[in-house]
């Protein structure tokens, strides 16, 4: 037997009668209502329209609202449904309230009488239709007599109840309103809840993917500090990671995807995890970039995207070092006795990703006894000298590493007080992600600490 098709009210939408209209004046409300459908961004405020689909099994359709929001002046449409087949026509998103008798016979589409709480479950027709509208706010109607079952209907997740036998216009106003703002909260609630939660497990999972230096036996000293471009990100798309290896050592290297976004962080994020596998597996200089290229090339979304690179391999004495530059700006060394300076870049390599052959030197580079090595990404020289002004460059650059070393900064007071002036100069946050990582050597003491 097919199912009954709703009737539909015709007719403009009528301003609820005021709060000394006749039964008549009421009913003639009810009647002329229309169910037409609302303009979905319509609110409640500001005399606009309330939809309320009623659901109840009355053959004549005789359900009839004394007054609804009088006091506020807004409109009021009426949908009524007799089962829950029709309830789900009706249903759509311009609907702000829905009025379910809790005594309707709980006969759901498809035939599942009773449905998920059996045909035991007196509340089943109310569950029915919380999972059929779970964005809308539901009051459950009962008899007095029932005012028990009303209340169990607001822990299954009504908004409110009404007991029919107190039921007037002014109850039933306050209730729609009431029942449609709480809902509004306990939907924005969720959602801030899931937020919050979302926000927390990606903070975990970039703090995750954050190196942890391996230098255990060494007597060398880290520091490093990092800062992505991106507004709220924990990670961005520069990358660096420090090792020893058993042969005593230490690997230390830093890199930087182009672009900036949640893509480029996760290619920076393989290519760390990547370079430190290929360390431990023994592999240094051309050999290490060449497969990094390798890996970048299958793991990049366009062609377009390349990485610079710069690692440094020092020898388990701590006085010379192994050199390669993939594009990436030279690393700057400050010794006891000595200003701070650049190493050579000359005979460097291009990024990765650029070239399908291309190859990389490895320089050897004299350390000494005592000495800070400070590598870093061109977020660090890229920053203004003034807002509006010229790049702050690798010369200027090693000057303020200069001033900070003779005003005794070092290690992390150095790191911080660096950033901090760029940051400074450039006349607020960096655009570009920024990382920069320290190594010294102390043998005898080192002057600069």
């Amino acid at each position: 037997m097919p199912a009954p098709v709703p009737r539909q009210r015709t007719g403009s939408p009528v301003a609820v009668p005021s709060a000394n209209a006749t039964a008549t004046d009421c009913a003639v409300a009810h009647r002329t209502a229309t169910d037409v459908t609302a303009n979905p961004a319509t609110e409640t405020q500001g005399g606009g329209y309330v939809t309320l689909l009623v659901i109840e099994d009355d053959p004549a359709g005789t359900f009839t609202v004394p007054e609804l929001l009088g006091s506020a002046g807004t409109r009021v449409r009426i949908r009524t449904a007799r089962n829950l087949t029709e309830a789900e026509r009706l249903l759509t998103d311009d609907v702000h309230c829905i009025l379910v008798d809790l005594a309707l016979p709980c006969r759901v589409p498809n035939g599942n009488s009773g449905d998920s709480g059996g045909p035991a479950d007196e509340l089943a027709v109310l569950r029915h239709v919380l999972r059929l509208a779970p964005r809308h706010a539901v009051l459950a109607l009962t008899a007095d007599a029932d005012a028990e079952r009303a209340a169990e209907a607001v822990r299954v997740g009504a908004q409110d109840f009404l007991l029919r036998d107190e039921l007037d216009g002014r109850l039933l106003s306050r209730a729609i309103r009431y029942a449609v703002e709480r809902k509004r909260a306990d939907t924005a609630q969720v959602k801030l809840a899931e937020s919050r939660l979302r926000a927390q497990e990606n903070a975990r999972l970039e703090r995750g993917l954050l190196p942890t230096p391996l230098l255990q036996g060494s007597d060398l000293r880290f520091a490093a500090r990092y800062r992505p471009g991106r507004s709220r990100a924990l990670l961005g798309g520069d990358f660096y990671d420090t090792v020893r290896t058993a042969d005593g050592t230490v690997h230390a290297m830093i890199g930087d995807v182009c672009g900036h976004g949640p893509d480029e962080a996760a290619l920076g994020v393989e290519l760390r995890i990547a370079w430190r596998a290929l360390i431990f597996a023994g592999l240094c200089g051309d050999e290490l970039l060449s497969t990094l290229q390798q890996v970048l090339e299958h793991e990049r979304e366009s062609d377009e995207i390349f990485a610079t690179l710069c690692t440094v391999d020092i020898a388990p004495d701590g006085r010379r070092a192994g050199l390669c530059l993939a594009g990436h700006p030279a690393p700057l060394i400050a010794r006891r006795g000595e200003a701070a300076r650049l190493l050579p870049y000359e005979n460097g390599g291009p990024a990765l990703g650029l070239l399908p052959n291309a190859r990389w030197p490895r320089r050897q580079v004299e350390l000494g006894g005592a000495w800070s090595l400070m590598m870093y990404t061109d977020g660090l020289i890229e920053g203004r000298t003034s807002p509006g002004g010229e790049r702050l460059g690798q010369d200027g650059m090693v000057e303020m590493v200069n001033r900070g070393l003779a005003a005794g900064l070092h290690g992390e007071t150095l790191l911080d007080a660096t950033v901090a002036e760029v940051r400074r100069l450039n006349g607020g946050d960096l655009t570009d992600d920024l990382a920069v990582l320290l190594l010294d050597r102390d043998r005898d003491r080192d002057l600069t600490r």
